[in-house]
């Protein structure tokens, strides 16, 4: 049913292979549809582990919900068609002007550490049932997202891309470890699949992620930052 890569479940740190990462990404696709069956202890202390370091990193208290099917039942969650979701992470922070870049950039790092270790996942706005999950609120923070997780009735379908040129501003020729960068950025998961952002290399080569949209793609941007520098092979971002 799904595949656990043996020497994830002793711990994350640097035995998880980049290029693991890089699998994971292309093969993740957005699951709405789950079924009944639970996250193992072992995947869940590790998933745990690594959202306790990102949240220290990220400055967010990100926190992973198990077996709490209310959380996802209400009117936005059924408008997009989520379905059987009983574990999610909420991701909550102090809000900040770059509390939502912060939330996507370490919630995706969550996301694919989950895609390779055998689970699917799908970024999602708070339901309105999302206080029915059993978290703790702290004072003061905000609750900025949810993820969906667990084992999908299928793996999701790749959407569309659009073209590379329309979403970035580079002096030609184009770098390479750029291009890879981008190939990355184009497989980020984005609201609505619109990709609404725009990644810039600079001339002192500094990489900028611009959203072009509303608030929620300030999240967007932070996913996008994620995947370049998977892609690229470098840390780019001080998020």
């Amino acid at each position: 049913m799904f595949i656990l890569f043996p020497f994830i479940t002793r711990g994350i740190g640097p035995c998880i292979m980049e290029q693991n990462l890089i699998d994971a990404m292309e093969k993740r696709h957005s699951v709405r549809k789950y079924n009944s069956v639970p996250i193992p202890s072992d995947v869940v202390k590790t998933l745990r582990e690594e959202i306790e370091r990102c949240n220290v990193r990220g400055c967010l208290d990100m926190q992973l919900i198990t077996d709490h099917p209310d959380a996802f039942d209400g009117i936005v969650s059924k408008v997009m068609k989520f379905s059987g979701v009983r574990n999610f992470i909420i991701v909550t922070g102090h809000e900040d002007e770059g509390l939502h870049r912060r939330a996507g950039y370490y919630g995706e790092k969550i996301v694919l550490l989950a895609q390779s270790l055998g689970l699917n996942t799908c970024w999602s706005i708070p339901s309105p049932n999302h206080k029915k999950g059993g978290y703790d609120l702290k004072a003061g923070y905000k609750t900025v997202c949810m993820i969906a997780i667990g084992y999908g009735i299928d793996q999701g379908v790749p959407h569309k891309s659009k073209p590379m040129h329309e979403l970035c501003e580079v002096e030609e020729p184009m770098p390479e470890w750029f291009r890879k960068g981008m190939e990355a950025a184009m497989l980020a998961p984005t609201s609505m699949h619109r990709q609404k952002f725009k990644v810039i290399l600079e001339d002192d080569g500094d990489v900028v992620v611009n959203p072009t949209g509303g608030r929620i793609t300030r999240i967007d941007a932070g996913i996008v930052e994620r995947h370049f520098e998977l892609g690229a092979g470098k840390r780019l971002f001080h998020v």
